[in-house]
């Protein structure tokens, strides 16, 4: 085995100090030393490490707003609009939320849409029986996608009692490679992404 492959081998295995120095010693282990493939897993490992910053937009500044309505005929079935103060947050500091109704709203058979905006959310069409319904949002590109870039998912639940009448709604933004609810300060960074530019 040539010297140089012994090298490549091991450089996988050392620290960023010792690397750096290594790659001083001569030309031919600058060259073997300071390829993209050695500092890759290293600036990867200290992505990881880092605190993500705080975000600029909080809870109390959005207002959540859900629609359900017949989609042939557009009449409203349920209107919400709902602030931080109204929400039945959830104590594990995930981006869930529970709009309790006041009134138990009935719902017709067949299909539905529902819309869940803070921004455009959600806008999707489902039966009614179904009662949960899920769409894939945007990938943010730019200051926040390392943060929340793996695939979220707008969630948004009915709660149905006697099998037709809504007496509850809970929304949340799910990440799809956690498989599991985002925390709330992710969950604002991704809107803060949409809503507020960065810097």
């Amino acid at each position: 085995m040539a010297p140089w492959e012994v090298l490549d081998l091991v450089s996988h295995h050392l620290d960023p100090k010792s690397l750096a120095i290594s790659s001083c010693v001569c030309k031919s282990w600058f060259i073997s030393l300071s390829c993209d493939h050695n500092w890759q897993p290293i600036s990867a490992a200290k992505r990881c490490l880092q605190t993500p910053w705080k975000p600029r937009l909080s809870l109390d500044s959005l207002i959540f707003i859900v629609n359900v309505f017949n989609p042939n005929s557009l009449s409203i079935v349920l209107f919400l609009e709902k602030f931080e103060s109204e929400l039945v947050i959830d104590p594990n500091e995930i981006f869930k939320f529970d709009m309790m109704l006041v009134k138990i709203m009935d719902l017709e058979r067949g299909r539905i849409r529902i819309q869940w905006q803070v921004f455009g959310m959600m806008d999707c069409e489902g039966k009614e029986m179904e009662g949960w319904f899920s769409e894939e949002l945007p990938s943010p590109v730019g200051c926040c996608s390392s943060v929340v870039g793996r695939g979220i998912v707008a969630d948004l639940k009915l709660g149905l009692c006697d099998g037709r009448r809504v007496n509850k709604v809970s929304v949340g933004m799910l990440s799809v490679a956690d498989r599991r609810y985002v925390s709330v300060d992710d969950a604002l960074r991704y809107l803060q992404h949409f809503l507020l530019p960065c810097f």
